[in-house]
């Protein structure tokens, strides 16, 4: 699904990653791990065609079968819109943002609410909702994108435990129904418990395969276990 090439990330130019290649199988689940300032979220946001690689290769589905889930820090919680509406932006790539919502949508959208236990939330502003119930309500709109490429970008930071529980739980049902997940985290014990796959990058190397394999290699190194 997505084909790397001795991909180089970074900014402006100026590379944080090591050449990466391989393959992100259609259907497979996969972590991202690593320590602040090795390049996580700016590999996401090149595979999801929101900034250029620095050089090298990416081969990759069209954009439009992508789901965004950004960190929480980058979208403004203060606009003046209701949680409804939020989700029923999932409905764009199929409709556009200029057609109104048929029947099918609005089912969808109750339907994805009721998924992550939000549904009477659905007339609140956004600005009066938890940091759980903020996250619950992205990750309502991705159901109703339904895309088969999703990528995550730290998804369970500055939330609770439970919900970190259910949005996850949700996610590997995701998996199960043949999606393809690109997540960033930061919890080694949680990537071991529930992710198949692992791609762990270090400023100087990077170790990518099955989780117990990448794990292995971690543990080879003491001196990068704190890397999650």
């Amino acid at each position: 699904m997505i084909t790397l090439e001795n991909l180089v990330t970074g900014y402006q130019g100026h590379p944080l990653s090591q050449p990466i290649s391989g393959t992100f199988r259609a259907g497979s689940m996969t972590a991202i791990i690593g320590a602040n300032g090795t390049g996580k979220s700016t590999l996401l946001r090149t595979l999801a065609g929101l900034q250029p690689a620095v050089s090298g290769t990416l081969r990759r589905q069209p954009l439009a079968c992508t789901g965004w889930l950004p960190q929480q820090h980058a979208l403004d919680h203060q606009f003046p819109i209701t949680v409804h509406d939020v989700v029923a932006m999932g409905c764009w790539p199929q409709r556009s943002m200029w057609r109104g919502l048929g029947g099918g949508s609005r089912q969808r959208i109750m339907s994805a609410l009721d998924q992550v236990g939000i549904r009477s939330l659905a007339e609140h502003t956004i600005d009066t909702l938890s940091g759980g119930q903020f996250q619950r309500m992205l990750f309502a709109r991705l159901l109703v994108q339904d895309a088969p490429l999703l990528l995550m970008d730290e998804p369970f930071t500055g939330i609770d435990s439970q919900t970190s529980e259910a949005l996850l739980a949700l996610m590997c049902q995701l998996h199960r129904q043949g999606k393809t997940l690109l997540v960033v985290l930061h919890n080694l014990a949680m990537v071991q418990r529930a992710f198949p796959e692992t791609l762990c990058l270090h400023q100087e190397y990077h170790h990518w395969g099955p989780t117990n394999d990448v794990a292995d290699r971690l543990a080879l190194a003491p001196q990068h276990q704190g890397a999650a």
